[in-house]
């Protein structure tokens, strides 16, 4: 699934960086503790949490992550939004819960992680 109907599906906003139109996005993992981001190979996912703070970009930067997902209406700050300009990570930010933004995908098609 592209980038664009993900932000269409969730209500939701794209920021940081642009998105790539031939991204393609098979799979999704929701976590708040980025730990648990650093255990599995995230070719191809889209990260759903509520963190939004520099530790996520990094934190997706370093599992390759292209797309961050960032509920519960959080707004990134300038910072996040250049960290993640910088390491070409779109961030998409919608207003839904983190359980009903994993339920839209997850009916859109998108597959669990694990």
């Amino acid at each position: 699934m592209k980038i664009k109907e993900i932000a269409r599906l969730v209500d939701g906003e794209i920021v940081g960086a642009p998105a790539d139109d031939s991204y393609e996005v098979e799979k999704a993992f929701a976590s708040d503790l980025m730990s648990d981001v650093l255990r599995f190979s995230m070719e191809d996912t889209v990260l759903i949490t509520g963190l939004c703070n520099n530790q996520t970009m990094r934190t997706s930067e370093m599992a390759d992550l292209r797309v961050v997902l960032i509920g519960r209406d959080k707004q990134p700050d300038a910072e996040m939004l250049e960290l993640a300009e910088d390491s070409d990570i779109t961030i998409i930010k919608s207003r839904y819960s983190l359980f009903k933004l994993s339920g839209i995908l997850y009916n859109a098609g998108i597959k669990p992680l694990y």
